[in-house]
């Protein structure tokens, strides 16, 4: 079994494991592969963004839920009246968001076992693109080609994705091996990452989020956490916009459009010096 065979591998088992019978069943087991969620009670900047986008991109589009995960964002898209198309290589992720949208009755979504590196879907084929959380998990020179080569003309993608260099962040990082796999670690996206879609794509639009947001954390469940995570997000707000502290940030959302491709929508050409 060659590096990328045993990665793919890797991820397949984790994220199976992460959804599975076991843990829905042992509270204690849960608690601890998600004993990072308390992170995300503050992301809701970044999230607005991303619903605001899906509310106002969807209808009528054909969306791609690259890598889905539970399938949270591919049944907003497919409420927001999207043709939807959820992809994971986690089986158990596939099954389960598919049961999800059984009970909500959504017929305008679909939920595949694919690769995310070599989807096997014909060029073009979709409007949107999203990608939450999941770029850090994959190779990128075989996921970038990918994403320009499924997107249509005048699409877009979004990626949502944490960023590498907040040494405090990279220490809880590696201090939480069960969290996440070792590619996955060593793999969260630093800038060159990002620039590297340039490659690709001729518009690469970037901003970043969350630094003093996480210190409302610890009061996310006091009647003073809506308040405090407000004002630490109008402080965020203005330091995002110094270059030399933005890299600092938790996450960062860009996106993506205008892919530089052949005239028959295929492989990707490198952009001129």
């Amino acid at each position: 079994m060659d590096q990328t065979e045993a990665r793919k591998k890797e991820e397949i088992e984790f994220h199976d494991r992460l959804r599975g019978e076991e843990l829905a069943k042992d509270s204690r087991l849960y608690k601890h592969y998600h004993s990072n969620s308390k992170f995300y009670s503050v992301d809701r900047a970044n999230r607005k963004l991303c619903e605001t986008w899906i509310q106002t991109k969807c209808p009528g589009k054909r969306l791609l839920d690259f890598c889905c995960g539970d399938g949270e964002y591919s049944l907003a898209a497919a409420r927001a009246g999207a043709q939807t198309t959820g992809i994971d290589i986690s089986e158990v992720a596939v099954r389960k968001s598919a049961e999800r949208a059984r009970v909500e009755n959504l017929t305008n979504v679909q939920f595949l076992v694919r690769d995310a590196e070599a989807t096997g879907f014909e060029d073009r084929s979709f409007d949107l693109i999203l990608c939450a959380g999941v770029l850090h998990h994959l190779d990128l020179d075989h996921a970038y080609p990918e994403l320009a080569r499924l997107l249509a003309p005048g699409g877009e993608i979004l990626c949502m994705e944490p960023l590498r260099y907040n040494p405090v962040f990279q220490w809880y990082r590696r201090l939480t091996p069960h969290l996440r796999t070792a590619y996955e670690t060593d793999h969260i996206l630093r800038m060159k990452d990002i620039h590297k879609a340039k490659k690709y794509f001729r518009n690469v639009d970037l901003n970043f989020f969350h630094l003093t947001t996480l210190a409302a954390v610890p009061f996310r469940n006091t009647p003073l956490f809506s308040s405090l995570l407000s004002f630490f997000e109008n402080i965020d707000s203005v330091l995002m916009r110094i270059p030399w502290i933005q890299r600092l940030a938790w996450m960062a959302i860009f996106k993506l459009s205008d892919p530089i491709c052949d005239e028959q929508g295929k492989s990707p050409l490198k952009r001129a010096p």
